[in-house]
């Protein structure tokens, strides 16, 4: 059966996933896209359902069909491949780390927010703390994450919460203020504190730091967006770190 009225429940509820009171209530966000949907069913995530639109000619395994205008009711992109998955959000305690993490603080940019995990993923930092933070599961967040949403713990909580949970990890703290990170040799275990697109880390964060580090620039350019400077950091954190090995 197809379902074709943009009124129907299913799709209403659908739909609903990409704001963040829809998210909140029903505990779960979409996936969208063949490769994300795939990736997604190869992770631990558990998934809700898959819809597909109409014509859509891959894999339909445990899914509804939906019409064009009611698969366009659901979809948040502006080429749809025709295929979005509902899928359970995760509620991870906030708790120590096992190993080196990352705390975003105050990232208000969801796509920012996204591109942070999925570098994060890629280099090797699977647990990420956030305050105050964007929705790491809104639509556009999902998209920048490429899949490192699935591959990460994403611990949610307080400042205060989070701060507790790192206790004893020495803190990181990426400011335009610090020390040269190329040469600086960070501890075996740590924690990279990364501060808002507009106003940086929170003074509660920057209090508890145990080290300042910076990214040199030259010529005119006064900062790095915040996703990018994460990602120069995290790496270079990493190597320097294996280098004293």
């Amino acid at each position: 059966m197809v379902i074709v009225s943009k009124q129907n429940p299913v799709v209403k509820a659908l739909a609903a996933l990409k704001e963040k009171k829809g998210r909140r209530e029903r505990g779960t966000f979409l996936v969208e896209g063949e490769k994300m949907v795939r990736e997604c069913r190869a992770s631990d995530m558990e998934i809700v359902l898959v819809a597909v639109r109409e014509d859509y000619e891959g894999e339909a395994e445990g899914t509804i069909v939906l019409g064009r205008d009611a698969f366009a009711a659901v979809s948040d992109e502006k080429t749809p491949q025709g295929v979005i998955a509902e899928v359970k959000i995760p509620h991870p305690a906030v708790a120590p780390p096992e190993k080196s993490c990352l705390l975003l603080d105050g990232l208000a940019d969801p796509a920012n927010v996204g591109a942070v995990i999925r570098t994060a993923a890629a280099a090797g930092y699977r647990e990420i703390y956030l305050a105050d933070c964007a929705d790491p599961y809104a639509p556009k967040s999902v998209r920048a994450s490429m899949s490192g949403v699935f591959y990460t713990k994403l611990m949610r909580g307080s400042r205060e919460e989070i701060l507790r949970a790192l206790e004893n990890v020495p803190m990181i703290a990426a400011d335009m203020g610090g020390e040269d990170v190329f040469p600086f040799v960070p501890p075996e275990k740590f924690c990279l504190c990364i501060g808002s697109e507009g106003s940086g880390l929170s003074d509660d964060v920057k209090k508890r730091a145990d080290f300042t580090v910076a990214i040199p620039m030259e010529g005119s350019v006064e900062s790095l967006n915040a996703a990018v400077s994460a990602g120069v950091l995290m790496y270079f954190l990493k190597k320097n770190k294996e280098s004293e090995l």
